[in-house]
């Protein structure tokens, strides 16, 4: 596909260079506009390096080409991040005063723009009135992260991170098969109080299951995500329930599931916790430390598949394995399918480096009955793609 990627002149420019490379590393070709004013914060070598393409700013650099139009034109979609006051106005009353706002006049795909300046700036009502005006003829305008800003200023006006950039822009354009849908996605690790200082926890970090929530976002759902001390940073454009023990979790999947079509339980929950958790530090001492009793908790997924809180709702469960002398991993995550009896059950090895907290996965999907239905590796994107096109076509058979 092929993105132009502006780039205006605001200290969020750094950022872009993030998200250029998030885009050339998914395949995509694109070519870098940056204004004047934007190379005064990144140059133009990184532009040209990272996107492998030359790099102008005038509609006067390279007449023969007409780049002007040309670059419009031929986008298959347009992202400016960060967009500046400045930008959204030019944009807004049709100026054409350099290479950038001259393409933004020519696209005809699909617009993604991204403000970032001070909180001042973006509430003032010559920027809102511009916004609502580039809103209203079809442009896409992401609405900025609050957070701290140049200095010492905190509010909204900051440009969200590179991925969520990327995954909105590219929900412009990839497959919509989930809009009109309701999806619950749980993530995370879970963590039972042993006393107000220690838990018993796991190693999930989160981060299959905000690819996941991110993705059907992405696909045109809407998303709720339950996340149990998720640690990597939330995506943009859902609903978020923060849970921390099993029980709360179990608690949320259900409330938010009686008017979802999907509910994927991607997050790692604890199958036992403390009997009595201490309402005080148990203190270290020179003796033997009592026993802790464990007990076990309740199986969300097994609830939700034998009492599902909506008729025709599809469960989607994940087994994290390791193979022992009974059986590999893909002999456990059968038997787990056929015991669970969710829809699909995504079963993936761990330890090693694998699974919990790495930047890739690789996953085997059976139906209720452990037969395999497909097979993804690589990101974890990659994996929650595949995860939805298993989904899908379960969607589309009951519909």
């Amino acid at each position: 596909m092929r993105v132009l990627l502006g780039v205006s002149g605001g200290i969020a420019a750094y950022k872009s260079a993030a998200l250029l490379r998030l885009l050339t590393e998914a395949g995509h070709d694109v070519r870098v506009v940056p204004t004047a004013a934007a190379l005064e914060f990144v140059g133009r070598a990184t532009w040209e390096a990272l996107s492998g393409h030359p790099v102008t700013t005038g509609v006067f650099d390279d007449v023969a080409s007409v780049e002007h139009v040309r670059l419009g034109q031929s986008a298959d979609l347009v992202v400016v991040a960060p967009a500046t006051a400045d930008l959204l106005a030019r944009a807004a009353t049709g100026r054409a005063d350099d290479l950038l706002t001259a393409a933004l006049l020519v696209a005809r795909c699909p617009v993604l723009l991204v403000p970032a300046m001070h909180t001042e700036m973006w509430l003032h009502p010559a920027t809102q009135a511009n916004v609502a005006t580039l809103r209203s003829r079809g442009v896409h305008v992401l609405d900025p992260a609050s957070g701290r800003l140049t200095g010492a200023d905190s509010g909204p006006g900051r440009m969200p991170e590179p991925d969520e950039i990327a995954a909105a822009a590219l929900a412009l354009v990839g497959p919509r098969d989930l809009a009109g849908r309701r999806v619950v996605v749980s993530a995370g690790g879970t963590r039972e109080p042993v006393d107000p200082v220690r838990f018993l926890g796991n190693r999930s970090t989160g981060r299959q299951g905000v690819a996941l929530a991110r993705a059907a976002a992405r696909r045109g759902a809407d998303v709720v995500l339950v996340a149990a001390n998720v640690t990597v940073p939330l995506p943009h454009g859902v609903t978020v329930r923060a849970v921390e023990t099993a029980a709360e979790l179990g608690a949320a999947v259900r409330a938010e599931g009686k008017d979802a079509d999907v509910v994927v339980m991607a997050a790692a929950v604890a199958d036992f916790r403390p009997a009595e958790p201490a309402e005080h530090k148990i203190k270290k001492t020179s003796g033997e430390p009592a026993p802790i009793a464990l007990v076990p908790t309740d199986d969300v997924l097994a609830g939700l598949v034998a009492d599902p809180p909506r008729a025709g709702q599809v469960v989607v469960g994940f087994a994290a394995e390791t193979g022992d002398a009974s059986g590999d991993v893909l002999h456990h995550g059968r038997e787990k399918a056929r015991r669970k009896g969710a829809h699909l059950l995504v079963v993936n090895a761990v330890g090693g480096g694998r699974g919990f907290g790495a930047e890739t996965n690789e996953v085997t999907i059976l139906d209720r009955a452990g037969d395999v239905v497909g097979r993804a590796a690589g990101t974890k994107d990659d994996v929650a793609d595949a995860v939805w096109d298993a989904v899908v076509r379960l969607l589309d058979v009951d519909a």
